[in-house]
């Protein structure tokens, strides 16, 4: 397996952008379902965020993953990687 990395940005409502990458199977083309996966994870904050569009989230790269990661994908159908400012 394969895993597609995108690289994603969206602001916070006290304006601080916060940097996260969507990690989801490179088989899967369907870019709205990516960006569906982002908002799923946005909507586990307890903060206000924007609305995750392609302008804060792009492709990035593809590469081979870990086991748990490969696990977790297969299982839930993405994964998250918290870069920045993902936590209040």
């Amino acid at each position: 397996m394969k895993i597609t990395v995108w690289d994603t940005y969206v602001k916070r409502a006290d304006g601080i952008i916060m940097h996260f990458d969507i990690l989801v199977d490179s088989t899967l083309k369907d870019t709205e379902r990516v960006f569906q996966y982002g908002q799923a994870y946005l909507d586990t904050k307890s903060f206000d965020t924007e609305k995750l569009t392609s302008k804060e989230c792009i492709f990035c790269h593809i590469e081979y993953p870990t086991d748990a990661l490969k696990h977790e994908i297969e299982t839930v159908g993405f994964s998250i990687i918290e870069m920045e400012n993902c936590d209040e």
